[in-house]
């Protein structure tokens, strides 16, 4: 549903969150270790995460990346990375699918798409941070 590079925004938004909970910096080293992605790659995620104002970039000693205070939803990180699309794709990856000429998942996935909706809308990627912290969750396996 999401694409790699979103996946991988959201696994780096949680860890990101994590360590500024703790007062503390996340290296790019570290970020891209943690959400399981290739370093150049998890830059330039963090680059359009920074762009955003999802997440704080600082440079120099004891630069890194942190939070910058705010209390980010999961759905900033997704329009961020993949754009609206996400409440509007196929369920079946056609190109036109509405109400007009519906595939015949059409309907069903309206409902899953509203749902998937909410829940990043209402989900805080601080209090999903605070879970993997406890050990309720895991980034990476």
């Amino acid at each position: 549903m999401f694409s790699k590079a979103c996946e991988y925004g959201l696994r780096a938004a949680i860890y990101i969150a994590g360590q500024s909970a703790q007062g503390q910096r996340a290296s790019l080293k570290d970020i891209a270790r943690e959400a399981n992605a290739p370093v150049a790659f998890t830059a330039k995620i963090l680059q359009t995460l920074s762009r955003s104002g999802i997440i704080h970039a600082a440079k120099g000693p004891g630069g890194g990346y942190d939070m910058g205070g705010g209390q980010a939803h999961l759905a900033r990180v997704v329009k961020a990375i993949d754009g609206p699309d996400v409440y509007r794709g196929c369920g079946l990856g056609l190109k036109k699918c509405d109400a007009s000429c519906p595939c015949p998942i059409h309907y069903k996935f309206e409902h899953i798409r509203e749902g998937l909706r909410e829940m990043l809308e209402y989900t805080v990627i601080s209090d999903l941070a605070g879970r993997v912290e406890d050990g309720e969750a895991c980034l990476r396996r």
